[in-house]
C-alpha cells in the first residue's frame, strides 16, 4: 500500500515539475507532430536578405496549419524574400530564394573550358542569377550572347553550343 502511494506521489511530482519547466507543451507538440515554425519579428520586404535577428521560433498550435512553412531559423537565414513577409506570420519556403551571385549589367568573368584549354573573357550578365542558375551574358569584346552556369565566385562557366 505504501509503495503505490509513493509511486503516485512521485508521478504527480514529476508532472508538476515538468509543467513548471515548460516541458509538457513541448512534449505535447512533438507528440502531436505540430512542432515549430519560423516567423519574422518585423516586416521583411521583397529583396531583403533575411538575418537571424529578424526571426523567432514559435510553437505551432494550429492543427490546420499545413504547407511548406519554414521550421528552423537556420533554413531561412541568408535567403532573400521574394514577397513581403509580415511579422508573426509563418514564412512559406516558396517565398524565399538564394541571393544572386551575379546581377544584370554588372561586370563578370566568362570562362569556357575546351579540353585542356581555358578561355576567359569579360562579360555582362543579361539576367540575375544565383549559384547554379543558367544565365545569358554578353561578351564585352565580341558582343556575342552566350549562355552559362553561375559559379560560387561570381564567374559564369560558358557552355558550348
Amino acid at each position: 500500500m505504501m509503495f503505490r502511494r509513493a509511486r503516485s506521489v512521485a508521478i504527480a511530482f514529476l508532472a508538476v515539475a515538468s509543467l513548471a519547466a515548460g516541458l509538457l507543451p513541448a512534449m505535447r507538440a512533438s507528440a502531436d507532430g505540430m512542432g515549430y515554425a519560423v516567423v519574422p519579428t518585423e516586416v521583411i520586404y521583397p529583396g531583403d536578405v533575411i538575418s537571424s535577428g529578424q526571426l523567432e521560433l514559435v510553437e505551432v498550435t494550429n492543427p490546420n496549419l499545413v504547407g511548406d512553412y519554414a521550421k528552423a531559423i537556420k533554413d531561412v537565414t541568408g535567403l532573400v524574400s521574394k514577397r513581403t513577409l509580415l511579422a508573426g506570420r509563418t514564412i512559406s519556403v516558396s517565398s524565399l530564394r538564394e541571393p544572386f551571385a551575379v546581377t544584370r549589367g554588372a561586370n563578370v568573368r566568362l570562362v569556357m573550358n575546351v579540353g585542356a584549354m581555358t578561355i576567359t573573357a569579360a562579360g555582362t550578365p543579361l539576367d540575375d542569377g544565383a549559384v547554379g542558375d543558367m544565365v545569358r551574358a554578353r561578351n564585352m569584346d565580341s558582343g556575342i550572347i552566350v549562355s552559362g552556369t553561375v559559379l560560387e565566385n561570381g564567374t559564369i562557366r560558358v557552355v558550348a553550343k
